[in-house]
């Protein structure tokens, strides 16, 4: 028989409703408020069915066993390193797998940032899931914000609270963007980043990865929101700064060191993403 609670060794917090009512009336909590947060490990039996959905967004992070998620009449399997996010109002059901039931963290938020954090993350009706990099970042965003709201439900309890549950939807909508290790676009990155200081053809660094250039450049425009080019000019300028911030080296020199030996073409380009010369950025009072 299922259940929504109950479990040995499980962490559960959850605010008082008045207090909620109360807290998105307020300044930085009615852009994101945490509701109810908690770690349910092992959770044997357990599941939820919400024919008319939950008034908050729920998030979910599986980091052991697995379980299922149920919505638009689509079911789908959940295994370890993966976050579902059910946003308010969609009608949803949830549960542990009969022999292998997962342990998961998973807190309830509301708020008027919760729908755009939430597509960030690349969660639509027909798509609840994301598979996490990171997942041991999220768990521990997840394990503060636990935390914190067990700690108290005093307003600056909650304003703490509201920041950690937006670390936590920054870092799933990274982990959506970033590619999963040996992806084509993870082994393009990887191979610009090696090679700052030379120059790079679209097509023969499609070759070797093994998809065609213009698969390579929407995956890149997915990703960095530019082409493959741009995003190798855009290594080599964060090279230049770092160059330039930390070392004593001609800036004739920092262009050379990033594979752009005319000076005043160098200056150009920098000029032209920072909208000042390498020997102005130098000069610049940072820190």
């Amino acid at each position: 028989m299922e259940r929504a609670e109950g479990f040995e060794r499980e962490r559960l917090s959850v605010v008082p409703r008045p207090l909620v009512d109360a807290a998105l009336e307020r300044p930085v909590t009615r852009r994101m408020l945490v509701t109810d947060a908690g770690c349910f490990p092992r959770a044997r039996h357990h599941g939820r069915h919400r024919p008319g959905g939950a008034e908050e967004t729920i998030v979910i992070v599986c980091v052991a066993g697995s379980g299922w998620i149920e919505a638009e009449g689509v079911r789908t399997r959940v295994g370890s390193s993966t976050a579902i996010v059910i946003p308010g109002g969609v009608a949803h059901s949830y549960g542990a797998h009969a022999t292998d039931p997962w342990t998961i963290w998973w807190c309830h938020v509301r708020g008027t940032d919760v729908p755009e954090l939430t597509a960030a993350a690349g969660i639509r009706p027909e798509r609840l899931t994301v598979s996490l990099r990171e997942v041991d970042r999220v768990t521990a965003l997840l394990d503060e914000i636990a935390v914190s709201l067990a700690s108290g439900t005093t307003p600056a309890h909650l304003v703490a609270t509201s920041g950690m549950a937006w670390r936590l939807f920054t870092q799933l909508a990274a982990d959506r963007a970033l590619p999963s290790e040996g992806a084509p676009l993870e082994r393009a990155m990887r191979y610009l980043e090696e090679r700052i200081g030379g120059r790079v053809q679209v097509a023969e660094l499609a070759a070797m990865v093994g998809v065609s250039p213009s698969h390579l450049a929407a995956l890149f425009r997915g990703a960095t929101g530019g082409g493959v080019l741009a995003h190798h000019q855009a290594l080599k300028m964060a090279r230049a700064r770092s160059l330039l911030d930390t070392t004593d080296l001609p800036v004739a020199e920092v262009g050379r060191r990033i594979g752009l030996d005319d000076p005043f073409y160098f200056s150009r380009q920098f000029r032209r993403m920072h909208g000042m010369s390498p020997r102005a950025y130098r000069e610049q009072r940072k820190g």
